[in-house]
């Protein structure tokens, strides 16, 4: 199980914070905003919808991993667009939401399952 949690850490620093950087650093002009829509409207989300599923499966051990995104998205926006930036915190929100509820809808699948 550590070895799963080490793993979706990584993962989430990868989509997180290195894919905000590669956006600012190696897209140039204006599809820097195309990069960024794609990535907050597309690739986060669904990676916030994938990571709750997995969370979903074991929620007493792997509840934090949906703050730990969320967390690490707005660490990176921060750094690499403007820090302090509230429209960020909102995004950040709906992430941790989308992931919350994907875990507990998860989770309930899985316990009906069982029955």
């Amino acid at each position: 199980m550590k070895k799963n949690i080490i793993l979706w850490l990584a993962v989430s620093a990868a989509i997180m914070l290195a894919l905000p950087w590669l956006a600012v650093t190696l897209v140039k002009g204006d599809a820097v905003m195309a990069a960024c829509f794609v990535l907050f409207f597309a690739v986060n989300p669904i990676y916030s919808v994938i990571l709750g599923v997995f969370a979903g499966k074991d929620v007493k051990h792997l509840w934090s991993l949906p703050v730990i995104s969320a967390v690490l998205f707005l660490i990176g926006t921060w750094i690499f667009f403007d820090i302090g930036e509230m429209a960020f915190v909102l995004y950040a929100v709906v992430y941790l939401v989308l992931g919350i509820v994907t875990m507990l809808i998860s989770m309930i699948i899985r316990k009906r399952g069982q029955r």
